[in-house]
């Protein structure tokens, strides 16, 4: 793995300045008063050696500095990789900026407007860059981070200056950083343009030693040291796609001289306006070549992408919900219906509504279906969405694999009643129950007891099934109350698998994979106000058949009477009159 130095490389290797030293040329000033007119106008790069001089005037010491570089231009590449930012400033109104880099290097200039990332002060770059230069001629080089700005100019958020000068001089090697193993294939494949010995060789010259020593593969001397393989290797734990072993000793050599590892470094950036405030951290790294080598190709450091997933939702049933209405003849009831969502996402899906549950208990056979992209490494959910409707570009965040379900008491002429929730980390989500009579808040990861869960990753298991608590934080300084129980089925597919096993949400078209069929409930399942036969029925009928039957008689009896009592009069006078 790459060392990660949470500063700018030459804070570690002393400025690289082991060869030469850079002095500002100053403009001067008539005024000796004046500071404002000593301004840098250059840089004298060098260095200077004070030698005692013998007091019997015999030959002078030999020089300090035998192996001086040649004074002749040398053309390199430079690759440089900007993999992100970390902490920018906002430049824009909405507390964002729009970042995206840029290079300076002598004449050269990149600015990858393109690559701008919307809406975001911790940008993912991952981009590479070539640039050709000429030392001394061009030799810093600037990463620069822009804020994108689609109608006025783009504002600099800050910059970071690297003398590539130094690091090609310096016999730290600040060319390309050595890995911590000699790969000639796979991921990790040997990255420079020479070989660990030809370096080692290298750096003696420059030093001016003799030549490295090998006995064999396996033994070198550099500088008067031994140097085996059997040192840094255990034996029998060489990697298939290791190198020769004269290699992999020459790189472990090197290490051990503290030459430039391989690394990512995090430079702070300045912006001119504001010289002393940091502006952001930008973690990179730049590699050398010298043109005369054969270039090695680069590597790739894009982004991972996210995968496309689907995750799908059964919710079988519930039980032991808690009952927060009360029926007409005074008997506890619950319109029970579920809610699921993904945390991040907006839309959320709901069952429809098992009415009038008397027990607690609710039948469903639905099915929610949830699409999301999901980065791996991360353990992490992507979401993509503007910030309003008139917002040009889609911002990204990312929000843990988290499922919500929630347990609800429909109501018609007033707000419905929350009754119990359940947050499942798809990552590390506790172990179902078969049963719903051993569930209990005891299998929640989060249980008030400390007591240990076994968790199962559905990105690994890809399908879950069973039984889990759901609970209602009334007061979250009292403890929980289990509300309801809620038999689910989870399933993780890739986009793929999801087109060749097609599904519809709740019970629709295509009702496959599996088939759903309606739910049995009970025939007193059902909605008061939208059948008012089977309320007659199921509900004043059941409870009240002896008071309506009653009722009808008294009714009857007492039409009977007020018959009488109206026609027997008249019928008295007839009789009477038909007598005479």
């Amino acid at each position: 793995p790459m060392e990660i130095f949470e500063e700018e490389l030459e804070h570690y290797f002393d400025n690289f300045k082991d060869l030469a030293e850079s002095y500002p040329i100053l403009h001067g000033s008539k005024n000796d008063e004046d500071p404002d007119d000593d301004k840098a106008v250059g840089y004298f790069k060098g260095t200077f050696r004070i030698y005692p001089l013998p007091a019997d005037g015999s030959e002078p010491p030999p020089r300090m500095l035998q192996n001086v570089p040649s004074n002749e231009c040398v053309e390199l590449k430079i690759r440089v990789y900007v993999i992100k930012a970390k902490g920018l400033q906002p430049q824009d109104p909405n507390g964002f900026s729009d970042p995206y880099p840029a290079l300076k290097l002598g004449k050269t200039k990149i600015k990858d407007r393109e690559s701008y990332v919307p809406k975001c002060l911790d940008p993912m770059f991952g981009k590479v860059y070539e640039l050709d230069c000429t030392i001394p001629l061009e030799s810093e080089l600037r990463v620069q981070i822009f804020d994108y700005d689609l109608l006025s100019g783009d504002d600099l958020i800050g910059e970071t200056k690297i003398d590539l000068e130094n690091r090609f001089l310096s016999t730290r090697r600040g060319l390309c950083g050595l890995p911590k193993r000699y790969y000639t294939s796979g991921p990790y494949k040997w990255r420079d343009s020479e070989k660990p010995k030809e370096i080692l060789d290298r750096w003696c010259s420059s030093q001016m030693l003799s030549p490295p020593l090998w006995t064999g593969n396996c033994r070198v001397r550099v500088s008067g040291l031994l140097y085996l393989l059997s040192q840094y290797e255990v034996k029998g734990s060489a990697h298939k796609d290791w190198g020769p072993a004269e290699q992999r000793l020459a790189l472990y050599v090197l290490l051990d001289l503290k030459l430039v590892p391989e690394h990512i470094e995090q430079r702070t950036l300045y912006n001119p306006l504001r010289p002393e405030m940091p502006q952001g951290v930008l973690e990179m790294f730049v590699d050398i070549f010298p043109k005369s080598t054969e270039c090695p190709p680069p590597i790739n450091i894009t982004p991972r992408a996210p995968q496309n997933l689907e995750l799908r939702v059964i919710i079988w049933n519930v039980s032991d919900v808690i009952m927060s209405d009360v029926s007409a003849s005074g008997q506890a009831m619950s319109d029970i219906y579920v809610k699921g969502w993904l945390k991040g996402q907006d839309k959320k899906q709901k069952t429809d509504v098992h009415y009038r549950s008397l027990n607690g208990e609710g039948n469903f056979n639905w099915r929610f279906l949830f699409p999301f992209e999901y980065l791996p490494a991360e353990e992490v959910m992507v979401i993509k969405k503007k910030e309003h409707f008139f917002s040009l570009d889609k911002h990204e965040e990312k929000f843990p694999c988290v499922f919500a379900v929630q347990i609800w008491d429909n109501d018609i002429f007033s707000p419905d009643d929350f009754l119990g929730v359940l947050e499942l980390d798809l990552n590390r989500m506790p172990k179902a129950s078969k049963f719903a009579k051993s569930v209990s808040l005891d299998n929640l990861i989060d249980n008030e007891k400390g007591k240990p869960v076994a968790t199962v990753s559905l990105f690994d298991q890809k399908n879950v099934k069973g039984w889990w608590p759901c609970y209602f934080d009334y007061d979250p300084s009292m403890p929980r109350e289990l509300t309801g129980k809620v038999e689910m089925e989870l399933e993780i597919l890739t986009k793929e698998d999801a087109e060749a096993k097609p599904a519809g949400k709740a019970r629709e078209e295509p009702n496959e994979n599996p088939t759903l069929k309606d739910p049995d409930r009970p025939a007193t399942s059902f909605s008061w106000f939208s059948s008012p036969w089977k309320t007659l029925r199921f509900i004043l009928w059941a409870n009240y058949k002896w008071y309506i039957i009653g009722g009808l008689l008294f009714l009857l009896l007492l039409a009977f009477i007020l018959i009488f009592l109206y026609s027997a009069p008249g019928a008295m006078a007839d009789k009477l009159f038909s007598a005479l």
